[in-house]
């Protein structure tokens, strides 16, 4: 992207908090949070720094999500950085995560602050300041007993330990208290991260009022700084996703209406925490209830082929009622809140939703230029290998101009140094296997081809031979040129068509490449030659930086988060590579 490119961009995004990626293809290079998205955008226009003008110089495209507050912003980079790795973001070389608060999954819950949640624990969060979180902690161990204990320290026991004797704890080990009002008392802790502070700031006021009818005035200000933190834990948007105990992954979905089109904006949480956003475009119905039209489309077309969260959380009551008899039959709670942290996530997605800039449809500007109907599911193929060697193909998936890294496949071909041969063995794999009915994916609209006029001859020899009637194109590189059996097409640079063809080729393109240079580097590598790097190691590394050409690159801090790789490995890593 170049300057003029930045600023036009950045004249469609709103003035709100949130977070924008740059990206290459399907690549995320950078993720950013701010308080004024459109101003912060504008300013890469001007890069303060090389690295920076290199990112943005590499980035094809930019993509955004608005949130309510400047520290939601703050928690959702955090977390698409470590989801996505960016090449330009400076990373925390101690994988440092938000502190989180759990209930363990005992039947006498434990409570705790903690970065590493256990399996099955029902945890809330993140948040960003520590200290309150341990105020509220506490309060709620001194006002409902809840264990804090080790299960090493819990069990066995024959008297209550000092936590029982400073009123923390029921002592719920030695029988102090039943396990049914036990129960109880970790339902309140629930209901207060949940959202329903009096649970606990009621308990506080009073003791805060009886102490200071005493005169014990300093009891009452301490009980006032810890209904402080109480009463502001709710406040400042913390908490991205109020959690239960068997709804691990949630998605947010609202709808958004222009005219004939919609926007579906989909928020996503796992264990409590937003972790990412996506957009996706429909056609709007006519009638009433046309949002509830669009999130019944949505929700059938998107899940049919994902795996199902454990709960979606609506803007509105889908139209289709057989569509919420699925969902439940398959254990997927569906819910319209309407009040409490759950509709302020609903109401963020909306916003999201509404903030979507209006463009031309790319993948119905495809279909228009090759004079074929809209092509929903385009398949992009490439061929790479080294000199004849560790052929591979690659076969990438992409449904309405987004990829669908699940249909994803790739392919071991012959060992020969022919890209037309190659590519023919690639795209006649792939034909057989949907004639035969051995591929479950469905048929794709157009396929892709990486490369010229002869690719796409090699490949329509192999559609033919093999009797699959599917249209099918190539990309050439030089000028990208589109190669159609009727001639050269030679689309404007700012096509959003041409925008459509060339994610998919560059992805295929990225996931063959990927593919050769992790056979390649199986085979053999130079990582053999270090002291100190065995089987295992050569594996973390390779997986980590994905080739031995990363791991040449890589600085000694980077070589050393490896696990196996010491300050003595790294170096010497550094000096033979």
């Amino acid at each position: 992207m170049d300057a003029s490119e930045v600023r036009e961009r950045a004249e469609t995004l709103p003035r709100e908090p949130g977070v924008y990626q740059f990206h290459e293809g399907e690549t995320v290079l950078y993720v950013g949070k701010a308080v004024d998205i459109r101003d912060r955008v504008r300013s890469y226009a001007d890069p303060r720094s090389a690295r920076v003008r290199r990112m943005v110089q590499r980035a094809d495209a930019l993509e955004f999500a608005v949130t309510d507050t400047e520290t939601q912003a703050l928690l959702l980079e955090a977390n698409l950085i470590k989801r996505h790795n960016p090449r330009f973001n400076v990373r925390l070389k101690d994988d440092k995560s938000y502190p989180l608060v759990q209930l363990t999954d005992h039947p006498i819950p434990r409570i705790e602050v903690t970065r590493d949640p256990e399996e099955g624990a029902t945890v809330f969060g993140p948040f960003t300041d520590k200290g309150r979180v341990d105020t509220v902690v506490k309060a709620l161990r001194e006002t409902y007993g809840v264990r804090g204990c080790s299960d090493h320290k819990y069990a066995g026991r024959d008297r209550p330990c000092l936590d029982y004797e400073m009123g923390l704890c029921t002592a719920p080990c030695t029988g102090q208290i039943a396990e049914g009002d036990y129960r109880q008392d970790v339902e309140s802790v629930v209901r207060f991260f949940e959202g329903e502070t009096g649970v606990l700031g009621d308990p506080l006021a009073r003791a805060m009022d009886e102490a200071a009818a005493a005169q014990e005035y300093e009891r009452a200000a301490n009980l006032r700084d810890r209904l402080d933190a109480v009463e502001s834990f709710h406040g400042e948007g913390e908490e991205a996703v109020s959690g239960r105990s068997d709804e691990r992954d949630v998605d947010v979905l609202g709808a958004a209406l222009e005219g004939d089109a919609a926007t579906v904006a989909r928020l996503h949480s796992e264990r409590g925490q937003l972790v990412d956003r996506t957009r996706h475009s429909l056609e709007a119905p006519e009638g009433e209830d046309r949002v509830a039209e669009v999130l019944a489309a949505f929700l059938v077309q998107y899940y049919a082929e994902r795996e199902l969260p454990d709960a979606v959380l609506l803007s509105e009551r889908p139209a289709d009622d057989d569509v919420l008899d699925w969902l439940a039959a398959e254990g997927v709670s569906v819910r319209v809140p309407g009040t409490g942290r759950e509709a302020k996530l609903v109401e963020l997605a909306l916003k999201n939703a509404r903030s979507a800039p209006t463009r031309t449809d790319g993948v119905a500007a495809v279909g228009e230029r090759l004079g074929i109907s809209r092509p929903d599911r385009i398949e992009g193929f490439d061929v790479s290998h080294g000199q004849g060697k560790h052929v591979v193909g690659s076969n990438v998936c992409f449904v309405d101009g987004s990829a669908e890294k699940s249909d994803y496949r790739r392919k071991k071909l012959t060992t020969r140094n022919d890209d037309y041969a190659n590519m023919r063995e690639l795209v006649r794999w792939r034909a057989e296997r949907a004639v035969d009915g051995y591929d479950d994916r469905p048929d794709p609209d157009l396929l892709l081809i990486d490369g010229g006029d002869g690719q796409l001859g090699a490949a329509r020899d192999a559609l033919r031979e093999v009797g699959w009637d599917v249209p099918v194109v190539a990309l050439a590189k030089d000028r990208e040129l589109v190669i159609t059996p009727d001639g050269v097409l030679d689309w404007p640079d700012d096509d959003p068509a041409l925008h459509v063809v060339q994610r998919v080729r560059d992805e295929a393109h990225r996931f063959a490449v990927q593919y050769h240079q992790t056979l390649r580097d199986d085979v053999s590598t130079v990582l053999d030659e270090v002291p100190g790097i065995g089987p295992q190691t050569r594996q973390r590394l390779l997986r980590r930086f994905g080739s031995v050409e990363n791991v040449r690159g890589a600085s000694v801090d980077d070589l050393r988060d490896v696990p196996g790789v010491g300050a003595k490995t790294a170096e010497a890593l550094r000096s033979r590579l």
